[in-house]
């Protein structure tokens, strides 16, 4: 065992510059300027009129300074001020936005939700968002680039896949049917179709968001959800004068929601500085679609991120990728060679024709002999290829130290010259602090197939920690590859989509 420690990795914003908090890079720099840059932010805001309203207020408030919280000891490192839109990320944030969609009824969405059929109280709270939304990308010669789709308090207490109604709070639906019902007429049609109408209801995800998602991947509709209590705390007290439900400070809100939304208008807030050119990682999600017909019939996909953490989403082949004993998803060599061989047309497309000089594939598992067969099929003979399994440790090991604060994030514990233990969390001297509640677990990462220095292997991964640009953090815990894996996954298989689209990362989050 040897212990080694890698260097925090960089990121690049404007001018050139290179810092490794994103938010000091965009406070002092700007965004990055090697990259698509958003002069004017064109968004749309759909929602109730109070909840409109609840937006206007926080959008006049990001357009100026923001104080951090202070503390006891004074202002956290970790809190940067936020100095207001157009100074952090040089695009004019306008007053009005492109458009305004107040035709949410508050009280028809409450009817919705309390819908006794969880299904259908879904679908049909969800068809009041989407159906404004279409219609309105339909007549509108310049659409939003992208919307925020702000949701009362309610939406999300009973929009969840696990939420329930009081049973003195439900309403009747229109289906009548069970969902047990309507897997058997998947099975055994029934004689006028009537049933089939209803039974539609339960293809649809219990989960609001993931459903929305889903349903408008057709419409390349761009969107940013927002609950209205995390637009105006203070609009929401208790009887007591206390805000309702705890929240972030205004500019950590203001930094997360910033860096979405100029990160969904088209722009690149940041990107990883020093990278190797011709560097393409590739991430593989799978989701379990519908257990009791199959139990080891999943979805696969793929996310396939850049070095400038530009990302692209390819849904795959439906299939048996689940093996119930092991408890693992792996493609058949057919299916894992047209994926792979997606993945490496788009990249030669977003390239000028130009193959990747390293390919690295990110799995939660270890690859089949047949399913690394495919994808070394798929791959250019120019192109190195390396599988590498990234998985958390757990509690499986710990490793402290003298002081303080925890291990160092950038730890690494090499087990074995193809594997090690990494802290992807931990203490941060720039924060001078450690975020979390406890000790630091560390990631399992293994390199299984193909051939890349393990220390090159820990610092990429350590870097793809810090591209979540659907928010504005010093780093994540897991790479962008495999953080995003079941949320991609849980957007796949909210709705019936047609065929195999192609679309950038920021339509699944």
């Amino acid at each position: 065992m040897k212990i080694e420690y890698i260097e925090e990795p960089l990121l690049q914003f404007g001018f050139g510059q290179s810092l490794d908090y994103p938010r000091d890079g965009l406070f002092l720099y700007g965004p990055v300027e090697d990259g698509p840059r958003v002069d004017t932010l064109r968004y749309g805001v759909i929602g109730t009129r109070e909840g409109i309203e609840h937006f206007n207020i926080w959008s006049a408030s990001i357009q100026g300074y923001i104080h951090p919280p202070i503390g006891f000891k004074g202002v956290s490192a970790y809190n940067v001020p936020f100095p207001g839109f157009e100074q952090a990320f040089r695009a004019k944030w306008p007053a009005e936005p492109h458009c305004i969609l107040p035709t949410i009824s508050r009280e028809k969405l409450s009817k919705a939700l309390h819908i006794q059929n969880r299904h259908e109280a879904v679908k049909s709270a969800v068809d009041l968002y989407v159906e404004e939304l279409i219609a309105e990308h339909d007549r509108n010669e310049s659409p939003p680039q992208f919307w925020f789709i702000v949701i009362p308090e309610e939406v999300y207490r009973l929009g969840r896949a696990l939420s329930s109604v009081p049973v003195k709070e439900r309403v009747p639906g229109n289906v009548l049917i069970s969902q047990k019902r309507a897997k058997r007429l998947e099975r055994e049609p029934s004689l006028f179709g009537d049933e089939e109408e209803q039974a539609v209801v339960y293809k649809y995800s219990r989960d609001f968001r993931r459903q929305l998602k889903a349903r408008l991947l057709k419409h390349k509709i761009v969107t940013q959800l927002v609950r209205e209590t995390t637009l105006n705390p203070s609009g929401f007290l208790t009887e007591k004068g206390y805000p309702q439900r705890r929240v972030e400070d205004p500019a950590t809100i203001a930094w997360k929601l910033g860096t979405a939304a100029y990160y969904k208008a088209g722009g690149r807030p940041w990107q990883l500085a020093n990278v190797r050119p011709g560097v393409c990682y590739v991430g593989l999600v799978y989701k379990r679609v519908d257990e009791s017909l199959d139990p080891g019939w999943a979805c696969c996909a793929a996310q396939m991120f850049l070095s400038n953490g530009e990302g692209v989403v390819f849904r795959g082949a439906l299939g048996p990728w689940y093996s119930t004993d092991k408890k693992q998803y792996h493609l058949s060599e057919g299916a894992a060679e047209n994926l792979l061989r997606t993945v490496v047309s788009e990249y030669k497309r977003l390239h000028n024709g130009q193959e990747p000089n390293e390919l690295f594939i990110h799995a939660k598992s270890r690859f089949r002999r047949d399913e690394w067969a495919g994808f070394e099929s798929a791959c250019p003979s120019g192109t190195n290829l390396v599988g590498i399994q990234i998985r958390s440790a757990g509690e499986s090991v710990k490793l402290f130290r003298s002081g303080n604060y925890p291990v160092i994030r950038g730890t690494a514990l090499r087990i074995r010259d193809n594997a090690a233990y990494l802290w992807t969390t931990g203490y941060v001297p720039r924060l001078d602090s450690y975020l979390g509640p406890e000790t630091p677990n560390p990631i399992m990462v293994k390199v299984w197939e193909g051939e890349c220095p393990l220390d090159i292997v820990l610092k990429d991964i350590l870097g793809l920690t810090k591209i979540n640009f659907n928010s504005c953090l010093f780093n994540e815990r897991l790479p962008v590859t495999i953080r995003f894996a079941d949320a991609v996954g849980d957007v796949l298989v909210s709705a019936p989509i047609d065929g195999n689209p192609v679309l950038p990362f920021k339509f699944y989050i």
